[in-house]
């Protein structure tokens, strides 16, 4: 009898010492799970912040480069270029032309790269809607051709093609704006197309850039 009791007692403290020993894998797992996910919470924050201060960077350097003013850009007086549509030929004062009479259908600007000659009044008529023009003559780097296209290829509200007669490699024009570059590695291009492509110079801000004549070649 005295023997039962006893082994009793010492299987009770032995399920007791389990009981224990339990307890304490669950208190050691919910610390850990805790731990695990206290890193996991503060390396998402942590992250999340890297990204906004990345971001708030980004657009701060965007900002800056679009009140900077560009290295020998020519400017027009945006008032006294003429916006009218008409059917006739127009002899503009610059080449390629920034902004002028033009044709009453705009030439495809969302991201089009015309490998022949289009038409200036086509071309005037998108740079109203807010597009960079992009030209090139022969000039210019077969690599930096390449290169532009690929940048117009992505940005909506651009658009590139040959003008063989303008005076440098490669051109960039906006509404009542133009700078001419020797390689499209320049700063000066990036730093256009930040403030030109629907900048504050567009006589007509969100206006359509497809739709109009021509299409990607």
């Amino acid at each position: 009898m005295a023997a039962n009791r006893s082994s009793n007692a010492d299987r009770r403290a032995r399920i007791e010492e389990m009981r224990r020993a339990e307890q304490a894998r669950e208190r050691r797992n919910r610390f850990i799970t805790i731990g695990v996910s206290t890193v996991v919470v503060l390396s998402l924050v942590g992250f999340g912040g890297y990204v906004l201060n990345k971001q708030s960077e980004k657009k701060e350097q965007q900002e800056a480069a679009a009140k900077a003013p560009i290295k020998d850009e020519k400017s027009w007086d945006a008032k006294k270029l003429g916006r009218n549509h008409v059917t006739t030929p127009v002899a503009y004062e610059m080449k390629p032309p920034v902004g002028g009479d033009h044709d009453q259908v705009w030439q495809n600007c969302d991201g089009d790269v015309y490998k022949t000659k289009i038409a200036d009044m086509n071309a005037v008529h998108s740079l109203e809607h807010g597009a960079v023009w992009v030209t090139y003559s022969k000039k210019a780097a077969e690599a930096d051709v390449k290169k532009l296209a690929e940048k117009v290829g992505k940005t909506p509200y651009s658009l590139m093609s040959p003008v063989d007669d303008q005076a440098g490699a490669i051109t960039l024009s906006a509404w009542g704006k133009q700078v001419s570059v020797d390689s499209a590695s320049d700063p000066r291009v990036d730093a256009f197309f930040t403030k030109y492509v629907q900048g504050p110079q567009t006589p007509e801000p969100g206006a359509a850039c497809t739709g109009g004549v021509g299409a990607t070649q």
